[in-house]
């Protein structure tokens, strides 16, 4: 190794980026709101917020809310009636969560996502008018998901819509309702997925990608930007 100048030191590791990123993780949590609710946020007496969380400024906290302990929901957030926030999990400025929707533990959601609008579902009659259906499903979240800014999450019609475990979704993705998203797979900017599609764990989906509905994608399957996926892909690692 070429010698260091004496006020420099050296730190030997395994894996260079990811040391690197828990130097950068450990100078985050300096930055990391302090514990309290501000006063002017709005919280419903059944509500219930857990030791050592941060309830920023003008929130609005629905009916029997369940917020984690060491949770951050930043201002201006909203978190309707019956959803639940897990455990150190942060909601940046602007998140929107619908009614009865679950978030987990140590989960990211960046600003404008919204979590259980309704699922894009309409009916057509004899007269071509579209009659809404009645969306009352939710939207589940596991652990370690982190959902980019202006991500939209549909609840399901019955049922839930799912996002397992360790999946990472970027800005401005669809995800339609009954969706199931499996562990550890990412999803790039401006995917779109469709209604009760259900996509398997460890898999790589470029920007753009369109899916249509009622398919599966095999675990471990890659897609290449802006690709369209029109029918079941079933041989994983694909």
């Amino acid at each position: 190794h070429q010698k260091l100048p004496d006020t420099l030191t050296l730190i030997l590791v395994k894996d260079a980026y990811s040391s690197f990123t828990r130097l950068l993780e450990a100078y985050q949590a300096f930055r990391r709101p302090k514990p309290g609710v501000h006063p002017t946020a709005i919280i419903a007496d059944t509500a219930v917020v857990g030791a050592n969380a941060h309830i920023g400024a003008g929130v609005v906290v629905g009916e029997f809310v369940k917020i984690g302990e060491g949770a951050v929901v930043m201002s201006s957030c909203s978190l309707a009636d019956g959803c639940e926030i897990g455990a150190r999990t942060m909601l940046h400025m602007g998140v929107r969560i619908y009614h009865d929707c679950v978030i987990g533990n140590d989960c990211t959601l960046h600003g404008g996502a919204v979590i259980g609008a309704d699922g894009f579902g309409f009916a057509p009659n004899s007269e071509n008018q579209y009659h809404k259906v009645p969306q009352i499903g939710n939207v589940i979240i596991e652990d370690h998901v982190e959902i980019g800014a202006g991500t939209c999450i549909d609840r399901a019609t019955l049922g839930s819509t799912i996002i397992r475990r360790g999946v990472k979704l970027d800005n401005l993705i669809q995800i339609a309702h009954n969706v199931e998203i499996g562990e550890n797979t990412v999803i790039a900017a401006q995917s779109g997925v469709a209604g009760s599609t259900k996509i398997g764990k460890n898999c790589l989906i470029g920007g753009q990608v369109g899916i249509i509905g009622h398919i599966t994608i095999a675990d471990g399957t890659k897609i290449a930007a802006q690709s369209g996926i029109g029918h079941s892909i079933e041989k994983p690692n694909t």
